[in-house]
């Protein structure tokens, strides 16, 4: 678990392409030290597991799920990614729940500054716009973010300067493409109301029911 808070912004160094999969080594930016061998980082807000580390890098393995899933198998040498490790209890919850396991990938459609922010427009997949709300959070790249504005098919986030500086926002233009990953207790709350799948339609939420009561 994360909080879209991210601790540095890494480097690729390498990518190994092999059948449907790949092995990343990443530079570890100026945040992060003392990585323990298993540990889980997030990068670009895609969960993956510490394969092995020096005191400048860290190698993690792609799955072929992952790379269908996300943006990492994109990447290219040199380019620049946000990395966070992940949350202990006891620490301050500064963003939101994040869990690294990304639901879709978005498109830059439009970047423009604003005073001392950019303001910038995603078109998500048109599966992911039901969990998205005004003035809610959305993971964009492992970064906790406020939608602004909210649309039929897009949404907007306005950048602050210490956002730009802290993460990968300052290099994105339009056309790139993001990891989004929603909030997690939407994906609960709509669950709820789905047919349960061990015991069938009958455990399902009576919507009408509720409906006549004022629950809904």
């Amino acid at each position: 678990m994360f909080t879209g808070l991210i601790e540095g912004v890494g480097i690729l160094r390498d990518i190994r392409r092999g059948h449907e999969s790949c092995r990343l080594t990443l530079g570890l930016g100026t945040a992060l030290s003392d990585l323990t061998l298993g540990e889980s980082i997030a990068v670009n807000g895609v969960c993956l597991t510490v394969e092995s580390f020096d005191s400048e890098s860290f190698q993690a393995d792609v799955s072929p799920q992952t790379l269908t899933a996300t943006t990492l198998g994109a990447l290219s040498s040199g380019t620049r990614v946000n990395l966070e490790r992940a949350l202990r209890f006891g620490d301050r919850l500064g963003g939101h729940l994040v869990t690294g396991h990304v639901d879709g990938v978005g498109v830059v459609m439009r970047r423009e500054t604003r005073g001392n922010a950019v303001l910038f427009t995603i078109e998500p997949p048109t599966s992911l716009l039901r969990y998205l709300v005004l003035k809610g959070s959305v993971a964009v790249d492992g970064i906790s973010l406020t939608i602004s504005d909210l649309d039929a098919s897009s949404f907007s986030l306005t950048i602050i300067p210490h956002s730009l500086r802290q993460t990968n926002l300052e290099y994105l233009k339009v056309g790139d493409r993001v990891n989004l990953e929603t909030d997690i207790l939407a994906k609960y709350v709509e669950r709820l109301f789905q047919p349960d799948v061990a015991t069938g339609p009958k455990s399902r939420i009576d919507l009408e029911f509720l409906a006549k009561n004022g629950y809904l």
